[in-house]
């Protein structure tokens, strides 16, 4: 047995919720759902650290605009402060570059960022999740124990209808649902998302499409004052 599996459990053991921020496909704004909540959280006091697992498009960090910030090297990784949230990311270890793994490279990839990662004490940490069931995610799943799902969709029939299927899959893996958020409603099908979660699982709220969202990206100030994150606060779980 690999020997860094005993590891991540200790370097996750002081930490009271894991969230995982999922999305049936690309595109569903997961990751500003992520950035965003782990800096609400943050801002309301609480221990907060954000994990960025999207291997095939990290990009918390270009919402964060974290610039400069590179962890600490200490018997493992001590993730750098950004904006009061203990980040960490891939991009630590690819750069600006690609990432073109593929099967046991993931895998070990997910493992060795886990095993190193000192997170120390946490209310909460938010995971932003690769998009998906695909084997990246089942591999977070397999490997991250306690984690509670909040997933995100878009009021799109392709979105919807993946979102159907991730919310089968987790619920047949008898994994804890936290709740549905429907993002960029435009009001063409709202509520088709409240009628994915239907009994299976609770209907968080919606947020509205907001053309301000993208001038704040890199902006913490300016992202916490958006019709987005003021949306967010009202119908993520721990309001």
């Amino acid at each position: 047995m690999d020997p860094r599996l005993h590891i991540i459990d200790k370097r996750l053991q002081d930490i009271k919720r894991i969230i995982a921020v999922s999305g049936g496909k690309g595109g569903t704004g997961k990751s500003s759902v992520a950035s965003v909540l782990a800096l609400a959280l943050a801002k309301e006091g609480y221990r907060t650290g954000l994990l960025d697992l999207d291997f095939g498009g990290p990009s918390a960090h270009v919402i964060l605009g974290v610039e400069g910030l590179f962890p600490e090297e200490d018997k493992g990784l001590i993730p750098p402060d950004a904006s009061g949230i203990r980040f960490m990311s891939i991009i630590y270890f690819t750069g600006d570059n690609p990432a073109p793994l593929r099967g046991k490279e993931i895998s070990n990839a997910i493992i060795e960022l886990l095993a190193v990662t000192l997170w120390g004490e946490l209310d909460f940490l938010i995971i932003d999740m690769p998009p998906g069931m695909a084997d990246t995610a089942l591999d977070v799943i397999r490997l991250i124990k306690r984690m509670e799902f909040i997933l995100v969709t878009t009021p799109s029939k392709l979105a919807t209808e993946v979102t159907k299927r991730e919310l089968a899959i987790l619920q047949e893996l008898r994994l804890p649902v936290l709740g549905l958020i429907e993002n960029m409603l435009t009001g063409q099908r709202a509520g088709t998302a409240a009628k994915v979660a239907g009994d299976r699982t609770a209907f968080l709220g919606s947020i509205d499409f907001d053309s301000t969202l993208e001038h704040a990206i890199g902006d913490v100030d300016k992202l916490l004052q958006t019709g987005f994150a003021k949306q967010l606060s009202l119908c993520h779980p721990f309001k």
